[in-house]
């Protein structure tokens, strides 16, 4: 390498390479790490420098070189990669390695407008001297490159169209815990903003990208979930689509249910006209949601539900393929299909199912969620009418349709809505869950709006967060960490905006908050158990029990100091009842772990003061979050190893958690044989979670003859999720690659529900 190559300083000054101040850079990244050759960093970075490089392009070289290095056999490269690139980070934030001082750094950014003033009126300024005096910069060295590379995607402050970059990653976990709890008392207000901030900065909790990304400025919308329910009349229509716009904006992934909208041809205004059917409608809703970007952070995403025995059916199952032309065709928004336990069971028995326009069987479509009892009563009724349009369709075609575009595709889910109704936080007589959310993991009431200013609609919200169960020592750990996540949670509901009435009479009126988990693959391997034996079962059914009644427990805490959500006599709580009382059954003949908690002293405390939030669990796929802090994403197996992980920020490796520890330990999804013991341990999750769980199917086609997954295979999953109470169903992953989604981010939290 020749030693008097000519570089350009970051002022635009021109001077001789220094070769050995690169060498001193890499060597204080290299320090502490297995298996990483200096060297080899700089061999690689070297063959790329020219005469006149900028030394912000020297930099990006050295990063570059890092990262390529990274392997199974040599994973600690993620980690120098990392340093070398939080060195050139705080760089181009500040000029400088050393941050400034907290105090400082917020006065300009406020005056920048980039933070939100309330910083500055709630925190004084000795306040931020004990802040800045705890806060402990050396923890962005614990983050992996593909980490950093998210961090200054999507969750640091910065202007989108410039690129710069204005602040840390330790103070966006500080600012963060400082918003949540401005409210507090000031006696306990900095205690609990240190305990927040070592939290989420040592990884032991995840939150999702709206809180990443927006708490601390002055944009206030953070829901990560938003539930829309459109009725059958325009003016309700054109109201959803509204609200998705609004919604869209501000970095929220969308659920619509339309299920309620009529069917082609039925009568309009006693037959003066009649109606064009569903899919115009949907057109609508698509153009709605694509029509605005989200500011770099992701696009607009929404999965629209219907039920199974809608009139148009056949033709909404088909709406993704990409057979067909545009006119019958919505491509670009994903779909989830209502079904219950009348349907398999036209299945099971080799029966046909009834289709109807939702508008011509009075009772049917509001009976569907609230009463199963009801709803068989009324269908067999409407059946024997001959004066209500109708049409029949064997229960085999019709599942064997929606099941061949579910592969096919790989986006349409699954929504299991008795389950939803008789195992859930909401009495379903008053306040029916009527759909899921983007990532099927959400399971709220909503109500359709009239108009957009509409103050009897209903619009669901729910902010989400997760336990990194990787990161516990022990499940007693979870109950420090469920009082500090539920408190956050909460309180960022009264500080968020609502653009929406609808949205802010709900949210308000239930609280309702998602709390799940990530890195459950570390997990088990740490544990030594696996996805596929039943051997995780009992550890399963521990960690899920624990999860819940500390979540419980610390909303109930919250009740007794700021009073129980106004809407807490809607939810099956209020009648004594919890998530222990309702689950599926069938459990029990796979797992016969007893309870370890006090839930019936819990039973008692929620009776007398009621719980602060409606619902407390979801879990959703992690899939951005997990990489901020190097966790297996989700509850889901990791594919590889290594994961090649593709977003606009170019291609990023991350390692499995102590692969060279537990690369025996780690079960690989294309490894495991088949469905059953995932959907097993989905069902036990079930049994404690209130809302629901992002859960996919996996099909490797070389385990099948012909290389073909039979559809007798995938019904017999279908009905194994349904037997172990499982609410959702999401992916449908395949190995060649169809229908899986192997993006870093798809549009769901990370997309929106993705934390």
């Amino acid at each position: 390498m020749q030693q008097d190559l000519m570089v350009t300083k970051r002022d635009g000054r021109r001077e001789l390479i220094d070769l050995e101040k690169i060498h001193r850079v890499i060597i204080w990244a290299a320090e502490g790490l297995e298996n990483v050759s200096v060297s080899q960093v700089e061999l690689s970075a070297h063959l790329q420098f020219y005469e006149g490089i900028k030394t912000s392009d020297i930099h990006e070289t050295l990063i570059k070189s890092a990262a390529d290095l990274i392997s199974e056999d040599a994973p600690d490269y993620q980690y120098l990669a990392a340093r070398l690139a939080v060195f050139h980070l705080r760089k181009r934030a500040f000029n400088d390695f050393e941050p400034p001082h907290l105090y400082d750094h917020v006065v300009n950014m406020v005056e920048q407008k980039r933070y939100d003033q309330h910083l500055l009126s709630d925190y004084s300024r000795e306040d931020f001297d004990e802040l800045n005096d705890y806060l402990d910069h050396s923890r962005d060295m614990n983050f992996s490159y593909a980490a950093v590379k998210q961090l200054e995607g999507k969750y640091l402050v910065q202007n989108r169209v410039t690129g710069e970059i204005y602040e840390s990653p330790q103070q966006l976990y500080m600012l963060v815990a400082a918003c949540l709890f401005a409210n507090y008392p000031r006696e306990t207000r900095l205690d609990y903003v240190k305990r927040f901030y070592d939290a989420t900065s040592k990884f032991k909790l995840s939150l999702p990208t709206p809180i990443m990304a927006g708490v601390r400025t002055p944009t206030r919308q953070f829901s990560s979930c938003v539930l829309i329910e459109t009725g059958d009349s325009l003016d309700s229509i054109n109201a959803t689509a509204a609200a998705i716009v609004k919604y869209v904006s501000q970095r929220a992934g969308i659920g619509i249910n339309a299920g309620g909208i009529r069917a082609i041809g039925s009568p309009i205004r006693n037959g003066e006209a009649f109606h064009t059917g569903c899919i115009p409608f949907y057109k609508h809703f698509q153009t709605a949601v694509k029509s605005c970007s989200q500011g770099g952070v992701r696009g607009g995403a929404a999965t629209l539900f219907y039920p199974m025995w809608h009139l148009e059916v056949e033709s909404l199952l088909v709406l993704k393929n990409n057979r067909g032309v545009e006119e019958n065709r919505v491509r670009h928004i994903d779909y989830g299909v209502q079904i219950n336990k009348l349907m398999y069971q036209r299945l099971i028995k080799g029966e046909s199912i009834t289709l109807f326009s939702p508008h011509e069987v009075p009772g049917l479509y509001d009976a569907f969620f609230a009463d199963q009892d009801e709803f068989e009563r009324l269908y067999l009724k409407y059946e024997q009418d001959d004066s209500i349009r109708k049409k029949s369709i064997k229960a085999v075609e019709l599942f064997g349709l929606m099941m061949s575009e579910r592969a096919s595709t790989g986006r349409i889910y699954v929504q299991n809505v008795d389950h939803c109704n008789t195992h859930s936080p909401f009495d379903p007589q008053v306040a029916p869950v009527k759909q899921s959310n983007l990532c099927l993991e959400i399971a709220l009431p909503t109500k359709p709006l009239n108009d957009v200013n509409d103050p009897e609609g209903e619009i669901a919200l729910c902010t989400l967060s997760a336990f990194n169960l990787g990161a516990l020592e022990n499940l007693d750990e979870l109950e420090g960490l469920a009082d500090l996540i539920v408190r956050a949670l909460d309180s960022l509901l009264d500080y968020q905006d609502y653009p929406i009435p609808a949205a802010r009479n709900a949210t308000m009126a239930r609280r309702t908050l998602g709390v799940g988990v990530t890195n459950f693959a570390y997990y088990l391997a740490k544990h030594g158990v696996r996805y596929s034996d039943g051997s995780a079962n009992g550890l399963v059914h521990r960690t899920f029990e624990a999860v819940q009644y500390y979540l419980l427990k610390a909303s109930n805490q919250l009740a007794k100091e700021f009073g129980s959500c106004p809407k807490f006599d809607e939810t099956t709580y209020a009648k004594g009842l919890l998530p222990i009382d309702t689950y599926k059954r069938d459990v029990d003949s796979y797992c016969e772990e007893p309870l370890h908690y006090f839930w019936e002293t819990l039973r008692e405390d929620i009776r007398e003061f009621g719980l602060r939030n409606s619902t407390l669990t979801a879990l959703m796929p992690c899939e951005t979050s997990s990489q901020i802090t190097n966790s297996t994403n989700g509850i889901e197996p990791p594919r590889g190893f290594v994961s090649v992980k593709a977003s606009k920020d170019g291609i990023m490796k991350q390692v499995v958690p102590e692969y060279l520890e537990l690369k025996d330990q780690y079960e690989l999804l294309w490894d495991i044989p088949n469905n059953t013991g995932y959907l097993q341990l989905v069902g036990i999750m079930q049994k404690f979670v209130d809302q629901s769980i992002s859960a996919n199917t996996n099909y490797d086609p070389t385990k099948f003859t012909g290389e073909k997954v039979p559809m007798k295979q995938l019904l017999q999953d279908l009905l194994t999720a349904y037997k172990f109470g499982v609410k959702t169903l999401y992916y449908h992953n395949t190995r060649d690659g169809a229908g899986a989604s192997d993006k870093a981010d798809d549009g769901c939290e990370g997309g929106a529900c993705k934390l």
